[in-house]
C-alpha cells in the first residue's frame, strides 16, 4: 500500500531513494542532449538524403520494444519507407536497408547475432547500446554506435534510446525534430515533478497517487500513445509492482465485457473505494493521448464520452501538435510516477541500487 504522507515529505523521499532513482528519472533532458551529440559524432547525419529499401527497428528487451513502437507510430501509415519492428534480424536484410537497433546489455548474444548478420550483409546499422561485450564486438568498425553517456538505470533510459532513434529518422528525412527543444521540455517537466513540490502542484506525484493500489487500464487513442502505454506498463511493473492492461482504444472497444465494466468505473468517486467491494473498484481507466492530429483528438473525444469516469493523460498545451515531444514527455511522466510509487509503497525491494558510470 502506498503511504501518501511520504510523497509530500521531501526529506523522507530522499532518505528512501538510496539509489538516486528520482535523480535519474529527472535526467531525461540530459539524456536527450547526450544522445543527440553522440549521434552526430557517430556519423548519423551521413544518412541524409539516403532512401532505404526498408527501415528495421530492432530491440530485444527493456525500453527497446516501446521505443521501436513509438518510432514506427510517429512515422505513421504515410511513411514512404516500409518499417519493420522485430526482435530478430530478418534474413532478407541487405545493403539497401537501414537498421536501428537498441540494446540494454552488451552481453546480449541474440542481439549480437542479429547485428553480425546485418553488418555482414552490408546494411547501414545504427546501434544504441553499450560499446562492450559481444554486442560491441559485433558492431565494432561496422556500425554507428550511440553509447549511453548519462549513467541511469536501464528502465529509465528511454530518452536515450528514443532520441537516438529520432536522430536516425531525422537524418533520413522522415521526421523533423528539434532535440534541443525536446531536452528543454523534459527539463521543465523534471522541475515541475521535483520532490519539493506538493502533490497538488506535482504532475508525477499526482499520477502516482492516481495509479497506486489500482490496476490501471492504459488505453491509447492512437498508435503513439499506445506505445507510451506499453512503456508505462513496463516501468510500473519494474518499480511499482503494478500490473497493467495495455491496448489501443479501438481494440478495447471490441473486448466487450471488459469495456462495459470499464465504463462503470468512476474517477474521483472510487479514489477511496474498498477494492474488495466491487470487481471494478480497484481499476483505474487511463486514456492516453498525444493529441497529435485530428484523428487522435477525435478518438479522444469519443473515448471520453463513452468512458466518463476515465482519467485522461495528455501533454500540456505547449506540447500538443508535436508527437515526438508529447510522447516522450508522457513516457518520462510514467518513469517519475513509478519511482514515486516504489518509494512510497516499499515495492522496490533492492531495485534502487546505484548504477555505475557509463564507459
Amino acid at each position: 500500500m502506498l503511504d501518501d504522507s511520504v510523497l509530500d515529505d521531501q526529506r523522507r523521499i530522499f532518505e528512501l531513494d538510496t539509489g538516486g532513482l528520482l535523480r535519474m528519472a529527472a535526467l531525461g533532458g540530459a539524456q536527450v542532449r547526450a544522445a543527440a551529440s553522440a549521434a552526430s559524432e557517430a556519423g548519423v547525419d551521413d544518412l541524409a538524403g539516403y532512401k532505404p529499401r526498408a527501415l528495421v527497428l530492432l530491440s530485444t528487451s527493456g525500453v527497446g520494444p516501446a521505443t521501436c513502437r513509438s518510432l514506427a507510430a510517429l512515422l505513421g501509415s504515410s511513411c514512404p519507407v516500409p518499417v519493420v519492428i522485430t526482435d530478430v534480424m530478418p534474413t532478407w536484410v541487405g545493403p539497401l536497408d537501414v537498421v536501428f537497433a537498441y540494446g540494454a546489455d552488451g552481453g546480449d548474444t541474440s542481439l549480437a547475432e542479429s547485428l553480425e548478420l546485418a553488418t555482414r550483409r552490408g546494411a547501414s546499422v545504427i546501434l544504441a547500446a553499450p560499446d562492450e561485450g559481444p554486442v560491441g564486438a559485433a558492431a565494432a568498425g561496422r556500425a554507428r554506435t550511440i553509447s549511453p553517456r548519462i549513467p541511469v538505470s536501464e528502465p529509465l533510459s528511454l530518452p536515450h534510446a528514443f532520441t537516438a532513434g529520432v536522430r536516425v529518422l531525422t537524418a533520413l528525412g522522415l521526421l523533423d525534430t528539434d532535440t534541443d527543444a525536446l531536452a528543454d521540455a523534459l527539463d521543465e517537466q523534471a522541475e515541475r515533478s521535483h520532490p519539493r513540490h506538493e502533490i497538488s502542484e506535482n504532475p508525477a506525484k499526482t499520477l502516482a497517487l492516481r495509479l497506486a493500489d489500482r490496476i490501471p487500464l492504459l488505453w491509447g487513442v492512437d498508435g503513439t500513445s499506445t506505445a507510451v502505454a506499453e512503456h508505462g506498463s513496463f516501468v510500473l511493473g519494474r518499480y511499482a509492482g503494478i500490473p497493467c492492461d495495455v491496448t489501443d482504444y479501438q481494440q478495447a472497444v471490441h473486448r466487450a465485457a471488459l469495456y462495459r465494466a470499464a465504463a462503470t468505473v468512476g474517477s474521483e468517486a472510487d479514489l477511496f473505494a474498498d477494492p474488495t467491494e466491487e470487481t471494478t473498484a480497484g481499476w483505474r481507466v487511463v486514456l492516453l493521448s498525444t493529441r497529435d492530429g485530428e484523428r487522435a483528438r477525435f478518438t479522444e473525444r469519443t473515448a471520453t464520452a463513452a468512458l466518463p469516469g476515465a482519467d485522461v493523460l495528455a501533454p500540456n498545451e505547449s506540447q500538443q501538435g508535436d508527437g515526438v515531444r508529447s510522447s516522450l514527455s508522457l513516457a518520462v511522466g510514467f518513469d517519475m510516477a513509478a519511482v514515486y510509487i516504489g518509494l512510497a509503497s516499499d515495492s522496490l525491494h533492492g531495485d534502487d541500487r546505484p548504477v555505475s558510470a557509463a564507459r
